[in-house]
């Protein structure tokens, strides 16, 4: 079923397939009902507890660059079952806390596992996947996360709105009990082994990051890529309501189309993509994204009617670039560096990703609050940045001027495997 829908043979990796899913599953779960549960479980006003969550979240950011050099000295597999530790040691602490401080050191506990696990996600997929077919392996296990995200979404919505304290307190066991249950799941993952150190350990390892100008072109192309990601997120509810006077329901089934739309679509996309040249794909996609932008700010200068027709055409546009994006980009992010900096590399390529999303709530909102089409422009002009990034990026990245193969190619493995666990 998988392999007609274009995605990989799980093979002896279901187990990694399983891990995302839980994770993602439980962490959909538990968004909606984060704020709800700290409000009826403290004496904090909203305010407060708004702010503990983004402090928490704030003091963990840094820490994606500790976790890149963990990765490089104790292996991908080990720091990802510690973020596991992490987050259910945080979960379950979550009942015994009531004031600000608490809030704050058990969200932020949880953060730095959800940190730590994100962090080791693509050394792991790159360690345990084979060369020629990572492209397969990012878009199926992204294609996962978001169907994990999307029923966990829902699932919290439920709970949400339901007005008994136990259900909410039930998801936080669950969710800590997820943990453990992706940390076994986790032992039986094949992977390569920690690589030797690297004669840069330790600040001249991270030099050698700063100063490799083909993968600098590849960070600026995620930071732009991620603030476009926050776009049906963040951007178009409020456009949707505010600007088109359209009903609030249309921006959930625009988050419904994304949802299918890569779950069920992520692996053809993929093959679709077989033989094309990794940055001439990038390029694509960031005009698959600017063409979005312009067909949402089309959806203000028509009628209701119409205007909700070009908001789904412009979901559809975007997701397109979206499905065409991410597994090519997260590929070459994880095979570009020399293995025993890969850690490194993909804790950078992870704080590019961080910062937009950190960043953008605010920027789109003062955009949208200005002028509606100031604020498409600005995300269109942000899209063919990231388009114009691939120019330098094809000639000062080797990686990025390779095809996409779709298929193992016979390159040495220079590591041992970690495990050797049958499936």
């Amino acid at each position: 079923m998988l392999h007609a829908l274009g995605f990989p043979a799980a093979g002896g990796d279901r187990r990694l397939m399983a891990a995302v899913a839980i994770d993602t599953l439980g962490t959909g779960t538990w968004v909606p009902v984060s704020l709800l549960y700290f409000l009826r479980t403290t004496p904090l006003s909203l305010v407060d507890v708004g702010l503990a969550l983004s402090v928490a979240s704030l003091l963990a950011l840094p820490l994606t660059a500790v976790a890149g050099q963990c990765v490089d000295r104790f292996g991908a597999k080990r720091v990802l079952q510690a973020g596991n530790v992490l987050q259910c040691a945080g979960f379950a602490a979550h009942p015994f806390v009531d004031s600000f401080a608490g809030v704050a050191l058990v969200a932020g506990l949880a953060a730095v596992g959800r940190t730590a696990f994100w962090t080791s996600f693509g050394p792991l997929v790159a360690a345990a996947s084979p060369p020629g077919e990572r492209e397969r392996w990012f878009g199926f296990l992204g294609a996962v996360r978001n169907a994990g995200f999307g029923v966990g979404a829902l699932v919290g919505g439920v709970a949400a709105s339901a007005e008994h304290l136990a259900v909410h307190q039930a998801i936080v066991v669950v969710n800590a009990l997820s943990f453990l249950v992706s940390f076994a799941v986790m032992t039986g993952v094949r992977a390569a082994a920690a690589p030797p150190p690297s004669t840069d350990a330790g600040g001249g390892g991270w030099l050698t990051v700063l100063r490799d100008r083909g993968y600098r072109w590849l960070l600026a192309y995620a930071f732009c890529a991620a603030i476009a990601g926050m776009t049906l997120a963040v951007a178009v509810p409020v456009y949707i309501v505010e600007e088109l006077a359209l009903p609030g329901w249309l921006s959930g089934g625009a988050l419904v189309v994304n949802t299918l739309l890569i779950s069920l679509g992520q692996g053809r996309v993929v093959d679709a993509l077989t033989d094309a040249v990794r940055w001439r794909a990038l390029a694509a996609a960031a005009f698959l994204s600017a063409g979005s932008c312009a067909v949402f700010w089309a959806a203000g200068w028509v009628g209701a009617a119409a205007g909700a027709v070009l908001v789904l055409v412009a979901t559809v546009v975007y997701t397109l670039g979206e499905m065409t994006a991410d597994p090519v980009l997260d590929a070459l992010a994880a095979e570009s560096p020399a293995p025993e900096l890969r850690g490194r590399y993909l804790a950078a390529y992870q704080l590019a990703g961080a910062a937009a999303a950190a960043s953008a709530p605010a920027l789109l909102s003062w955009l949208l609050d200005t002028s509606a089409t100031l604020l498409w422009a600005a995300l269109a002009m942000t899209a063919l940045f990231g388009a114009a990034c691939c120019v330098p990026l094809r000639r000062a990245l080797p990686r990025a001027a390779t095809r996409i193969t779709n298929a193992p190619t016979h390159e040495p493995d220079p590591h041992p495997p970690e495990d050797r666990t049958p499936a």
